[in-house]
């Protein structure tokens, strides 16, 4: 385990990170299209689908839908990085489960949510330029995709730092995690406000379903904040590398949030325990 002076360390860098995320792009701040103006645009085929991830969205906030993944396939990943950490001094025992993670090494954690960034952007930034080839009818399929792309990349980066996603509590946090990564500047202040004593809470799910107000406007804001970007990808051929690029930096955010946002509880949460030691 680190120590408390290691942990306030890496305390400083997430709190750094915050700090950067009060201000949008530039071309954000100007580009913004309302989604109404693409809505116009569209044929029912992509409301539908629309629809569709929506429901999605609900299932899984509600009771895991099909957007809920399995850890095994997460936690063979913590123990494979692991063992290339640890090498020939690692301790003989196995990541089996999540109570298993929550005590290894915070540089270990960090690696295995760093490589399945790393993978899930490649993926999705493969999924875009697929489906820009065909301009409205593939971005039919890109929407409702790109969202589970999205929900179960942060379910797996939960896993990383010990938080089970199959809980009510922490698919609400991963909805957080998903609406931060796509808000503007106030919104991203109120979700930080909102998470900031999220762990020590116990009224903590009750909270933040009412703070939710709603999984759909969870959706609106990420329909909304992709705008006028997504047009570009209605473009046949040229479609190919708008999709490319609108998925990897959909992905790219969504992961790079989720990771700090887990961090920070991690931290917090062993700063706690070494707290209670020292009293004790």
């Amino acid at each position: 385990m680190e120590s408390r002076e290691q942990l306030l360390k890496e305390l400083n860098i997430v709190k750094a990170w915050e700090s950067e995320q009060k201000d949008l792009w530039f071309w954000e701040k100007i580009g913004r299209l309302p989604f109404q103006l693409l809505d116009r645009l569209t044929p029912k085929i992509l409301n539908k689908k629309i629809s569709e991830a929506l429901n999605e969205l609900g299932n899984y906030l509600q009771a895991g839908g099909r957007y809920l993944i399995s850890e095994a396939g997460t936690l063979r990943h913590i123990e494979e990085v692991r063992h290339r950490s640890e090498g020939h001094h690692r301790v003989h025992t196995e990541v089996a489960a999540i109570e298993d993670v929550e005590t290894l090494p915070l540089r270990i954690l960090d690696q295995a949510a760093d490589e399945i960034i790393h993978n899930r952007t490649k993926l999705a930034t493969l999924q875009g330029a697929t489906t820009g080839i065909g301009g409205i009818l593939t971005l039919a399929i890109d929407v409702p995709a790109v969202l589970g792309l999205s929900l179960k990349t942060i379910q797996e980066l939960a896993i990383c730092y010990g938080y089970d996603p199959k809980i009510k509590q922490e698919r609400i946090f991963t909805i957080k995690c998903m609406q931060f990564s796509s808000a503007d500047i106030v919104g991203k202040k109120a979700i930080l406000d909102e998470l900031s004593d999220y762990a020590a809470n116990d009224q903590a799910d009750s909270q933040m379903i009412s703070q939710l107000q709603g999984w759909r406007e969870v959706f609106a804001t990420y329909r909304d904040n992709w705008g006028w970007k997504k047009l570009f990808q209605l473009i046949p051929v040229a479609g190919i590398l708008f999709g490319a690029w609108i998925n990897r930096g959909t992905l790219i955010d969504v992961g790079e949030s989720a990771k700090m946002l887990y961090r920070k509880r991690r931290i917090l949460e062993r700063l706690s325990e070494l707290d209670k030691q020292n009293i004790e």
